[in-house]
C-alpha cells in the first residue's frame, strides 16, 4: 500500500454539508467524527452523498470531480459529493436504509407487525438502494481509474452493495469496510426476502477486510455467513472462505479524540452553560446524552428512574435526571411517534413525583455539543442503556471530561461495553428494575469505589485515540495485501 497513492473513503455523509446561505456545517453523526480522523491522518479522497441542495450546486460547479474544503471546525480535506435521483436517494434512505436494515442491525422489528414485505419494498431495493449504491460505485471506479491496486475503504450500512460494484469493475482493488452499528445474528436477517439478502451478503463479501467494533458483532457476522450463506468459516482466525479468496472479519473498536474533547471542555462557551448546570444543580445529578432513537431505550430509562423515586423517597427534591436528546429521523413514523411518548412519559414522572418548584426530569430537546460537554463534567450517574449499540462514544466521552469521579451505568448491549464493563456498573437494558436498582447504588456508593471506577473509565478511554484505530485498520490492509492468508491477531 503505498503512501503516495490517496486513500478513497465512500460513506453517505461526507464531512461537510453546504447550508441556504451558503455557509459550511460539520456533518453530523458518529461515523463523519471517525472519518474525519482519517481524512486527516492519510492524503484521502471522500466521496458522499449530496445531502442537500446546495451540496448538488457545488458539486456541479467541480463538474462532478474532487475539491478542496475547510471543515468549520478545522481540518481540510479533498470531498466528492455524488447527486443521486431524489426519488432512488429517498427509496435507499427511508425504505431500505432506515428503517429496515437499521431495524433489522438493532433488533427493532415488533415482528408479530412489522415489516410486511411486498412490492414496495422490493422496488426501493432495486430502484433505490441498489441505484444509488451504484451511483457511488461508478463515482469510486471514475477516482480509481488508471491507479493500481487501489485502497477504497468504504463505510456502514448504506453501501453494503457497493463492494461488489467496485469489485467487477476493477478486480485488482483493495475493499476494506466498516460497520459502525451492530452485527445482529442470522435469524434477525431471515426478516429479508432470501435474494435481497444474498445481494447484500455477496456486495460485502466481494470485500478484502470487514470491520466491526467489538468481537461479539464479528462472531455475529461470521455465523451469518456460515448459516445464511452456507460458507466455511474460521472463528479463530476471524475469516469467511469465498471459493479461493479468503475475507478477513475484524473488531476495531473506535476510540474517541480525547485531546479534542478535553479542548471542547476548556470553550468559554462550554464554561457558560456550566455556570448554569452549577446554578440549577440539587444534591444529585444523573445524565443523559442521546439521540433519541428508539435503539437508545430512553423510555426504559425514564421508567427505571420512575420506580427509583417511588421506591426510594428519601430522594425527593435532591436529584434532577438531565436529558439532552436530540430529535432524529423525524420523518420516519417510528421516530415521530416515538418521540411523542418519551414527551408523554416525561410529563407523567415529572406530574407524579414533581413539587411546585422541582421536576425530577429535566429534558432537552436540542443538539448542543458544548451544553453537553458542561453537563458531562458534573454528572454524578450517566445512563447509557441503550437496548443495542454499535459503540457509543457518549460512554467514552462523560467519563473523561467528569469532574466528580461519576459512575456509568452502561448496557451490556452497547459496543462500548466490551472495553469499559469492568469499571462501570453493568446492565441488562430491559430490566428496568435492575436499572432502578442500579441508579440507586451509584448514588450511594462509597467515594474511594466511585474514585476507583473513574479513574479505570478514563484510563481505558485515553489508551488509544483515531489514530491508533486507523493504524490498525491499515497494518491490516498492508498484511494482506503482502500475501498473509490469515490475520495475526
Amino acid at each position: 500500500m503505498s503512501e503516495q497513492r490517496p486513500l478513497v473513503l465512500v460513506s453517505n455523509r461526507g464531512p461537510v454539508t453546504y447550508q441556504e446561505d451558503g455557509s459550511v456545517k460539520r456533518g453530523t453523526g458518529g461515523l463523519v467524527t471517525a472519518l474525519t480522523g482519517l481524512a486527516s491522518h492519510r492524503d484521502a479522497i471522500w466521496i458522499a452523498s449530496a445531502m442537500t441542495e446546495q451540496d448538488v450546486e457545488v458539486a456541479r460547479e467541480h463538474g462532478g470531480k474532487p475539491f478542496e474544503v475547510e471543515a468549520p471546525e478545522g481540518g481540510s480535506f479533498r470531498v466528492k459529493f455524488i447527486e443521486s435521483d431524489g426519488e432512488a436517494y429517498d427509496r435507499f434512505y427511508n425504505i431500505i436504509a432506515n428503517p429496515m436494515l437499521w431495524f433489522i442491525q438493532h433488533y427493532l422489528w415488533d415482528q408479530s407487525n412489522a415489516p410486511d414485505i411486498r412490492r414496495h419494498e422490493v422496488d426501493a431495493f432495486d430502484l433505490g438502494y441498489q441505484a444509488v449504491n451504484r451511483d457511488l460505485a461508478t463515482a469510486v471506479i471514475d477516482e480509481i481509474g488508471g491507479q493500481e491496486e487501489p485502497v477504497v475503504m468504504v463505510h456502514d450500512y448504506h453501501f453494503y452493495t457497493l463492494p461488489g460494484m467496485v469489485r467487477e469493475a476493477r478486480p485488482d482493488v483493495f475493499l476494506h469496510h466498516f460497520v459502525h452499528i451492530p452485527w445482529t445474528q442470522p435469524d434477525a436477517w431471515r426478516v429479508l426476502p432470501s435474494r435481497i439478502r444474498e445481494e447484500i451478503y455477496n456486495g460485502l463479501l466481494a470485500n478484502d477486510i470487514i470491520g466491526f467494533h467489538t468481537k461479539s458483532y464479528q462472531r455475529n457476522f461470521l455465523q451469518c455467513c456460515r448459516d445464511l450463506m452456507d460458507l466455511e468459516v474460521s472463528f479463530d482466525d476471524g475469516v469467511v472462505f469465498c471459493g479461493d479468496r479468503p475475507v478477513w472479519v475484524r473488531s476495531y473498536p473506535l476510540p474517541i479524540d480525547y485531546d479534542a474533547t478535553q479542548n471542547v471542555g476548556r470553550r468559554p462557551r462550554v464554561r457558560e452553560f456550566e455556570e448554569k448546570v452549577l446554578a440549577r444543580r440539587r444534591e444529585h445529578s444523573i445524565l443523559r446524552v442521546d439521540r433519541a432513537d428508539l435503539s437508545k431505550n430512553v423510555l426504559r430509562g425514564f421508567t427505571a428512574f420512575d420506580i427509583f423515586l417511588e421506591q426510594h423517597p428519601e430522594f425527593a427534591e435532591k436529584i434532577t435526571f438531565t436529558a439532552q436528546l436530540m430529535p432524529s429521523r423525524t420523518d420516519v413514523p417510528e421516530y415521530a411517534e416515538y418521540l411523542e411518548k418519551i414527551e408523554a412519559l416525561v410529563a407523567v414522572v415529572n406530574h407524579r413525583h414533581g413539587t411546585p418548584d422541582w421536576m425530577p426530569i429535566d429534558l432537552k430537546l436540542r443538539d448542543d455539543l458544548d451544553e453537553a460537554v458542561a453537563s458531562y463534567k458534573h454528572y454524578d450517574v450517566m445512563m447509557v442503556n441503550a437496548m443495542f449499540d454499535g459503540m457509543n462514544l457518549v460512554a467514552k466521552e462523560g467519563p473523561l471530561v467528569n469532574e466528580r469521579h461519576g459512575v456509568s451505568i452502561l448496557s451490556e448491549n452497547t459496543g462500548a461495553h466490551e472495553e469499559l464493563g469492568e469499571f462501570a456498573i453493568s446492565v441488562n437494558p430491559f430490566d428496568v428494575q435492575e436499572l432502578a436498582d442500579a441508579i440507586h447504588a451509584a448514588l450511594v456508593m462509597k467515594p474511594e469505589e466511585r474514585e476507583r471506577r473513574a479513574k479505570g473509565l478514563k484510563e481505558i478511554v485515553t489508551s488509544r485515540d483515531p489514530g491508533d484505530w486507523i493504524d490498525e485498520q491499515i497494518a491490516d490492509i498492508r498484511a494482506k495485501n503482502s500475501g498473509a492468508r490469515t490475520p495475526t491477531s
